[in-house]
Formats: structure tokens, sequence, C-alpha cells
């Protein structure tokens, strides 16, 4: 079965960097397109990144810049370098895997990544 398994996450300081993997199991890694989903607290799922099978990224713009996306096939990981981390990225991130209809139909456990002095 489908499985994505996220780690990384941690507590650091405003300014630092910290870089999230998703373990992909279950599924053909490198048909799919992937994305990166955050949820702070009290607050909604919010889009962060994603990227297709060509490697082709996008973000969102408050991480343009600071947060990169990528992918290795060869080891079904999906990642996440986060840098300049501020505040308002405190949040669970989410891995999730895009299906043919643009739908996220399956997502990890989450990741808790806490941005604060």
């Amino acid at each position: 079965q489908v499985q994505l398994v996220e780690s990384g996450g941690g507590l650091v300081q405003p300014g630092g960097s910290l870089r999230l993997s998703c373990e992909a199991s279950g599924f053909t890694f490198s048909s799919y397109p992937m994305t990166w989903v955050r949820q702070a607290p009290g607050k909604g799922l919010e889009w962060v990144s994603h990227i297709n099978s060509a490697d082709n990224a996008l973000y969102t713009d408050s991480v343009k810049g600071r947060f990169t996306i990528s992918r290795d096939n060869a080891k079904n990981t999906l990642f996440l370098q986060m840098t300049n981390l501020k505040h308002e990225d405190t949040a669970v991130y989410y891995c999730t895997r895009v299906n043919d209809g643009w739908c996220y139909d399956f997502w990890g456990q989450g990741t808790q990544v806490t941005v604060s002095v």
C-alpha cells in the first residue's frame, strides 16, 4: 500500500535551516508529482511547494528564495530544504502525492517544524 513518511522536523531558531524528507513506498514514485503542504497552529492547510516528474518546481510566494523542493527517484524520497526560517514557518509539514486528477490522494503523518528563539 502507499505510504509516505516524513522526517527532519524540529526546533530551530529564526534564520536557521532544516531539511525535511519524505520516504515513499507502494507506488512508482518517479511517475507522480509531489507536494508539500503545511498547517500552522490554529490555521488551515497551506500549499507550500510542488514538483513534477520532470523536476519542475513551484513555490508559494512566502517561501520563494528560501525553500527548495527536490526529489531523489532512486531513493523514492522527496525533500524540502528550508533556509532563513521565520517564525511564521512554524507548522506541521505534510508531503502528499498528486494523482492524475490533481488531487492530493495520499498524505504522510506530518513532521513538526517550530521556529522560535
